[in-house]
């Protein structure tokens, strides 16, 4: 799909979504410094596109599953503002119950399964959850997010391996944002265009510009009819950049100023509220009022977290095992 052919909807929808990511998490940002949220907290701020994009392309009933930068996943998935925000405070009223807090968002009614607090533990969940699918013949698609260093673990090429094997309905999408923690890709591979590990299984593989809604998209499009027509995976590397640190004890002294301000003049969210201008599909007028409703709500999620109670300590021996036994051995 060209560029020109996306809807006023389409970059409607990007705008509203990626601002909802872009202002939550800078509302989760400022409570962390105020020791309202505790614990890790990993901001999403600059990656925006790779989600919105995503989202034009996939169902609801697609799974999604992804590392512990993940509160604007769960957003993108459909978890509310409110359950999101509470979870990141620890009330039994968050899409975890309080229980996994920033690294570990989980809604199964919204089939996103995490969330995942291991470097590199949810691709083989991933590739698992696709393979359920396949199994079920459900024609659903996994959709399963990492960061750039998670694919210098084992984990990533023996998940890679087997499902293009069994041709599992999988896209692996790779979110370099260039620094795993603190170390750059050049300095930890010797692959630096971390698409080309995926041709090691003959599986279809790509850059893609991380921050373009529109690019992510048009790539997206293509590896997910791949997936539901039954050929197999894709692994996409989305060039991609967060503005905040690693995580939020993080000063990220090892990136210059000059190296932030350069992405920051591609940010997707003031790119796409420039196309919805030149194209004629929205006035200033039309954005400050989507922009004070996305506030709101942001705001409406801080004071519902604020009021919820935390769990009762008896939580903490539930969700431990599953009372559903799939198979009765005698």
């Amino acid at each position: 799909m060209a560029k020109g052919k996306f809807t006023k909807d389409t970059y409607l929808y990007w705008y509203e979504q990626m601002y909802l990511m872009r202002r939550f998490e800078e509302r989760a940002g400022q409570l962390y410094g105020m020791q309202k949220i505790k614990g890790f907290c990993h901001l999403y701020i600059g990656q925006e596109a790779v989600l919105a994009g995503a989202m034009t392309v996939l169902k609801k009933e697609d799974s999604m599953i992804t590392a512990y930068r993940d509160h604007a996943h769960a957003l993108a998935k459909g978890i509310s503002a409110d359950a999101v925000m509470a979870e990141l405070y620890g009330k039994i009223t968050g899409c975890s119950k309080g229980k996994g807090g920033s690294m570990h968002m989980f809604s199964k009614p919204h089939r996103f399964f995490g969330g995942h607090g291991i470097v590199g533990g949810q691709i083989p969940i991933g590739a698992g959850i696709a393979f359920a699918e396949k199994y079920n013949d459900t024609k659903n698609v996994c959709v399963c997010y990492m960061g750039d260093g998670a694919v210098r673990q084992g984990a990533f090429h023996e998940a890679l391996n087997m499902a293009m094997l069994w041709k599992l309905p999988v896209v692996f999408i790779i979110e370099n944002n260039n620094y795993a923690m603190g170390t750059s890709v050049e300095r930890t591979s010797n692959v630096t265009q971390l698409f080309k590990l995926g041709l090691a299984y003959d599986m279809p593989s790509a850059p893609v510009d991380g921050m373009s809604p529109e690019a992510v998209h048009e790539a997206m499009e293509i590896a997910v009819e791949r997936a539901r027509k039954g050929d197999g995976p894709t692994l996409l590397e989305m060039e991609t950049y967060r503005y905040k640190g690693h995580s939020m004890s993080d000063p990220a002294k090892y990136r210059t100023k000059e190296e932030v301000e350069s992405y920051k003049a591609k940010d997707p969210v003031e790119i796409v509220k420039l196309k919805l201008f030149t194209s004629k599909f929205a006035t200033e007028s039309d954005i400050e009022e989507i922009n004070k409703r996305i506030n709101a709500i942001v705001e409406a999620s801080v004071k519902f977290a604020e009021e919820s109670p935390y769990p009762d300590p008896d939580e903490l021996f539930k969700d431990v095992y599953s009372d559903e036994y799939p198979y009765i051995i005698e």
